[in-house]
């Protein structure tokens, strides 16, 4: 049954899952949070719909100032066709003036990979803001990709299952933030429930 075999995976992921760096995250983003620092959070495809909702629990839970270029479709979109798709995040975050005391977190299933031409947006703005002083911080699904390797601290979803490598990482991303934003030491506002 495709359903308890999904669910199955599901729970291997929750089994094997570095929940130590989960600490070191949150402990990082506490951090973040008390140099008054900013959150970017950088994701395409099904993965900046969660970029979405994480803002608003970054700021709403947490106090932490949190944004994503992807809530501005139309400034995404003007970049893209002007200046190409490669360069939408770099050209958000000299905008927004990213220096050290901010970070960014990386939502993608593989973190972006150049020789593949994958997910290059993601690589260009990690790029930029490395450059300028800005750690990055990423929940991705494959260790192989971009953030995995030159990100500060990247929680990478276990690869249980090759055919579900995309659900699986988009579906815990979610998870993984929800932990983060319950954390101790970054909750500052509880939930309604």
């Amino acid at each position: 049954m495709h359903a308890g075999a999904f669910f199955a995976e599901a729970a291997k992921i929750c089994a094997t899952i570095d929940t130590q760096k989960i600490e070191v995250l949150a402990n990082e983003l506490a951090a973040l949070r008390d140099r008054r620092g900013r959150l970017f959070i950088l994701a395409v495809g099904g993965s900046a719909g969660n970029a979405s909702h994480a803002v608003n629990d970054f700021r709403k839970l947490c106090g932490i100032e949190t944004y994503t270029p992807v809530d501005n479709v139309s400034e995404l979109t003007a970049r893209a066709n002007d200046e190409g798709w490669e360069t939408i995040f770099a050209g958000w975050l000299e905008v927004s003036r990213v220096n050290a005391n901010d970070a960014l977190m990386i939502y993608s299933v593989g973190g972006g990979d150049l020789e593949r031409n994958v997910s290059v947006n993601i690589i260009r703005g990690i790029e930029f803001a490395q450059a300028r002083g800005a750690k990055v911080f990423g929940i991705v699904g494959k260790s192989s990709g971009y953030t995995a390797k030159k990100g500060d601290v990247v929680v990478v979803i276990p690869e249980t299952a090759p055919q579900w490598v995309t659900p699986l990482a988009e579906g815990f991303q979610a998870v993984v933030w929800h932990c983060l934003v319950s954390h101790p030491v970054l909750q500052i506002n509880r939930t309604k429930w």
